[in-house]
């Protein structure tokens, strides 16, 4: 892949924001509740959602994918609002769009943002350890970062969030490791469409197909509906990643599972299953081709943490992508999320 098609590829993600600009003109943009930024690095920031006392903070770590407000879509189903109601502290992790300056930024650089922001959380609450919580490949990071220094943390909640990556753990792996050349540039940014564009044609029927049959589903109903609407507003909020972070994920995770194989080296850390040590709850969603159970529960299975559980979900209609139906379904709110939350306080 030269740069040519990656410039090509820069400008769509333009073009998808402006898309995207569209939609949000239409009354379909974010509705987030508000936010102060309290501590930021060269690649990130942390933002702050509280300004009453709780007992406990909660630090999610958002995918490095689109932006974070995916996890407070709309009112009615914002995960960061439920934990607020929760009297949870909540904290975000946000990842600013790669530039030529940050595109160097790769795994190492990425855990180390994470510990700087449960350093920052700690001591915020009357229990100095956070709980932190990842989606998707805000999830995988979470748990690389956990398992490098679980001591640091109180427990940790993965949404979808793939840990193993061996031959037919899923389709869309097996795709999308021979779809990816290996020859990935480190040094410039990878844009947020290229990503979109390539996780498409490895897995059409997740991406493409069953986005067009929840929108036909969801004609009857007009909550499933705005929601389904929201998320695909949302899918247009392309940014580019550092090249050489995709670079890692495809090389050291898809194609060489190092992490699920406990051979994956965060700094001088070498971090698996082995090293995964505190409470760990996984939410799955059964009907999700990106991460299904198959690239968790091996990982969990090797892990000698004594609390450690998996819920399954089985999906809904009106969220467009099952893979986000954690986040943003109705039932998820109404079923997952108070078992979520019920975990969190036995690990009080």
């Amino acid at each position: 892949m030269n740069a040519w098609h990656q410039a090509q590829f820069a400008w769509t993600d333009v073009l998808r924001r402006a898309q995207g600009d569209a939609f949000g003109a239409l009354g379909l943009g974010p509705n987030e509740c508000p936010y102060r930024v309290v501590a930021s690095g060269s690649h990130w920031r942390l933002r702050y959602y509280a300004d009453y006392d709780a007992s406990s903070s909660l630090l999610i770590v958002a995918a490095p994918i689109k932006r974070p407000y995916i996890w407070d879509l709309a009112p009615s189903v914002s995960v960061i609002r439920y934990c607020l109601r929760r009297q949870l502290q909540v904290y975000v992790l946000e990842w600013m769009p790669a530039s030529r300056h940050s595109a160097s930024n790769g795994l190492e650089e990425y855990t180390e943002a994470i510990r700087e922001c449960v350093a920052k959380t700690s001591g915020e609450a009357p229990d100095p350890k956070p709980f932190l919580i990842g989606h998707s490949l805000g999830g995988t990071l979470a748990a690389i970062f956990a398992a490098s220094a679980a001591e640091s943390l109180r427990a940790l909640v993965l949404l979808g969030a793939p840990l193993c990556f061996g031959p037919e753990t899923s389709q869309f792996r097996d795709a999308l490791v021979s779809l990816v050349p290996s020859t990935l540039s480190e040094t410039d940014p990878f844009p947020g469409s290229l990503l979109s564009h390539m996780s498409a044609v490895a897995s059409p029927g997740t991406f493409i197909w069953s986005r067009l049959m929840d929108a036909v589903f969801s004609i009857t109903d007009p909550h499933a509906l705005d929601i389904h609407a929201r998320v695909e507003r949302w899918a247009l909020d392309e940014i580019p990643l550092p090249g050489k972070l995709v670079h890692q994920i495809m090389e050291w995770l898809y194609r060489e599972n190092r992490f699920c194989r406990g051979v994956l080296k965060v700094g001088k850390t070498l971090v698996g299953p082995f090293s995964l040590s505190i409470p760990t709850l996984a939410a799955v969603n059964t009907a999700d081709e990106v991460a299904p159970l198959a690239s968790i529960k091996p990982f969990t299975d090797a892990m000698l943490a004594e609390n450690v559980r998996i819920i399954e979900y089985p999906g809904e209609i009106g969220v467009s992508l099952q893979h986000l139906g954690i986040l943003v379904g109705r039932q998820a709110h109404a079923d997952v999320w108070p078992e979520i939350i019920s975990w969190l306080n036995t690990c009080g």
